[in-house]
């Protein structure tokens, strides 16, 4: 490919425009002998003659014009690329690919989506839901919802939006049967629901009374890789479950569920948009980390 292709085109184009090199010499900040060797060099370059030129009057041959409609059309076409591409274009417009965790996208998620779409219709949406952490860059999302206690290095741009508490769970069923623990240490001997998208996930982190961390390897019975079954299993009466309040808030107000150990409190769970960079954030993304700001701001006032 000629890397010369495109060298010289807009201000020849802006040349027949302004029918001058002196006007587009001062509409572009050159020199009227800088305009000239472009036309000259870009003329050199084509084996044709574009222009007809004397002191008073300056006209397009046959093949100029030809070559300038070409070229007009051209920058046209870059210039409606660059359109839609703009950051400054504030329309959010095309996919946005988003992944979430499921029981968040279900319960806190899907309103906002549903209000997002109806503001923007110019916006489609692809959404996975999946709560095993996915590489954001490599599998082409705009952003990831992830639900943690904390984040892992990387080199994301990551915002937080919502926090809430996690539960130390189990039914009366369970405790009916089995008793229940008054110490973290006591998990050892209960059956346990363990998360399998954590890295130790039969390894339990609480906080004592004076506020150190202390760790528990529970007894695992399942090891499951999404919180409704886990939250299900629990409330069936199967073990005690370690889980986000947005998935036990109701079954807990139900006293389907039981909270445990009040006074050795867990982690808080951290929900954060995660987005490769600030720079060129496009409309579509930044109005939804927007909205979804604001709707958790709301919840929190």
């Amino acid at each position: 490919m000629n890397n010369n292709l495109f060298e010289g085109i807009e201000i020849f184009a802006e040349v027949v425009e302004n029918k001058s090199f002196i006007a587009t010499a001062q509409k572009l900040g050159h020199s009227p002998s800088h305009v000239s060797k472009v036309i000259a060099k870009l003329e050199e370059r084509l084996g044709v003659r574009l222009l007809n030129r004397t002191t008073r009057t300056l006209a397009l041959t046959p093949e100029g014009e030809s070559y300038y409609q070409n070229c007009a059309q051209l920058i046209q076409d870059a210039q409606a690329a660059q359109q839609r591409l703009n950051v400054t274009d504030d329309i959010p417009r095309g996919t946005l690919k988003i992944t979430c965790p499921v029981a968040f996208s279900a319960d806190y998620l899907q309103p906002v989506l549903a209000e997002y779409l109806n503001r923007y219709p110019n916006v489609s949406l692809e959404w996975d839901l999946e709560d095993k952490a996915v590489d954001v860059i490599a599998d082409g999302y705009d952003l990831a919802v992830r639900a943690t206690p904390q984040l892992e290095e990387s080199s994301l741009i990551c915002k937080r939006v919502y926090h809430c508490k996690t539960y130390i769970v189990a039914s009366p069923q369970y405790l009916d049967r089995f008793g229940q623990p008054h110490h973290p240490k006591e998990l050892q001997k209960h059956h346990s629901i363990c998360y399998s998208n954590l890295k130790t996930p039969d390894r339990w982190e609480f906080k004592d009374k004076q506020g150190g961390i202390f760790h528990v390897e529970v007894r695992q019975r399942i090891l499951c890789n999404n919180g409704h079954m886990q939250t299900a299993m629990a409330r069936d009466g199967i073990g005690i479950a370690r889980l986000p309040a947005f998935y036990v808030d109701t079954l807990l107000a139900q006293q389907q569920l039981v909270p445990l150990f009040p006074d050795f409190p867990q982690p808080d769970v951290n929900v954060y948009v995660v987005y490769p960079s600030r720079r060129h954030l496009s409309p579509k993304v930044r109005h939804f980390i927007d909205l979804l700001s604001a709707h958790f701001d709301k919840i929190r006032a």
